[in-house]
């Protein structure tokens, strides 16, 4: 999306958000102001050097009926970079009409969907695409258009969903920090099922919580999210095949006091080549860290993917350890930092994270992120070793 596009897009938003808050909905605006800087020089030709600016526009505008069984809820996303141009973009998290109709609760529009325990990666989560533009971390995702039903069934609850249209994953361009190399390909994009993007996922989900055991069930069948990269004829950029996908996964979670175990599997099909997937570990909480009010929890988790890359999308994930730790201050600005690395035990390549955020005052937070890539001997890991870097990001609420 252009520029102009993008800052089209964001007068459209304000005059939206200053109609729409004189009829009484709850409008809630963010802005956010970030600076990244990396510790090296870049190791591709074209890219970026080593400090980065954005500027992000978010929101959420909300409204209810008096029976609170009628909702509206609008969340958009515009991003503005002074580097990297697919950087540079506008998306809709959240644009969706949902209505509770007693035994069915029914939602249409353009929404956000989570299924997932683990820390370190959820490979039950499969309903959004992820925004690998914005970041590597599989953390934030696109909005997806979809109808979703959902409703209790005995002593847990059930959602069908419906994704008639599939959104193809955005990658850092040639000029853009944290690609591949080569580059990926953006516009030559061919698909394994008829209809395209217009195809159509469907996707079947059960819920239960039953005493300290929080157990989900589910089944998908449509466009696997993570595309197939294989090399042009020249070499000179990756070209994208989105296969199709069926899978049947479970997710499930148990507190025994200080412990949360945790654990996700799934079975999966994609490019006519069956494999499985999870990951399973814990988190020991030591409560009242040295008389104060701080919490701290350790965490470690296990890895294991089994497909074969020469058929299936790529996954760095397929024999690693996650460990971590969380502090949580639990003051009044919400004081949290989340640190840890992931070990791969085939190529010894590391992935070192930590995220520090803090609010200032009632209507600003403070956010730090930090990363640093040891390649070892995974060549994907390998592209972004010159690509250590931090962020720092000032939000004002408004």
């Amino acid at each position: 999306m252009s520029r102009t596009a993008v800052l089209s897009l964001l007068c459209v938003f304000c005059l939206t958000v200053s109609s729409v808050g004189a009829r009484g909905l709850s409008i809630r605006p963010e802005l956010s102001i970030e600076a990244r800087g990396f510790a090296d020089e870049p190791q591709f030709f074209d890219q970026l050097g080593t400090a980065q600016l954005g500027v992000v526009l978010t929101g959420q505008a909300s409204w209810r009926s008096r029976d609170r069984k009628t909702r509206f809820d609008f969340e958009p996303y515009i991003r503005l970079d002074n580097r990297d141009s697919r950087r540079t973009y506008a998306d809709i998290r959240e644009l969706s009409f949902s209505k509770d109709f007693g035994t069915w609760d029914i939602l249409f529009g353009v929404s956000q969907v989570f299924w997932g325990v683990a820390e370190s990666r959820n490979v039950v989560d499969v309903i959004n695409q992820i925004d690998a533009v914005e970041d590597l971390d599989e953390g934030e995702k696109l909005g997806q258009p979809m109808l979703r039903a959902a409703r209790s069934l005995g002593p847990g609850n059930i959602e069908l969903i419906y994704l008639p249209y599939f959104r193809e994953r955005g990658f850092a361009g040639r000029d853009g920090r944290l690609r591949f190399s080569p580059a990926v390909d953006a516009k030559n994009i061919s698909y394994e099922r008829d209809g395209e993007a217009w195809a159509g996922d469907w996707a079947l989900r059960y819920t239960q919580r039953r005493g300290a055991l929080d157990l989900g069930l589910h089944a998908f069948s449509g466009t696997n999210r993570n595309p197939f990269l294989a090399l042009s004829e020249s070499g000179e950029r990756f070209l994208q095949t989105y296969q199709s996908l069926d899978q049947v996964g479970v997710d499930l979670q148990l507190t025994r006091g200080a412990w949360l175990l945790k654990g996700e599997w799934v079975a999966a099909e994609s490019g006519g080549s069956s494999y499985r997937s999870w990951v399973a570990g814990f988190e020991y909480t030591l409560f009242g860290l040295g008389g104060t009010a701080a919490d701290l929890g350790l965490i470690a988790e296990h890895l294991r993917d089994t497909r074969d890359l020469t058929k299936t999308p790529i996954t760095v994930f397929d024999d690693d350890t996650f460990a971590g730790l969380r502090l949580t201050l639990n003051d009044s600005q919400d004081t949290e930092l989340l640190a840890g690395l992931i070990r791969d035990h085939r190529t010894s390549a590391i992935q070192y994270s930590a995220e520090f955020q803090r609010r200032i005052g009632a209507r600003n937070l403070l956010e730090l992120e930090a990363r640093v890539f040891s390649g070892g001997d995974d060549p994907f890991i390998t592209a972004f070793e010159a690509d250590d870097f931090l962020t720092a990001r000032w939000t004002v609420f408004f």
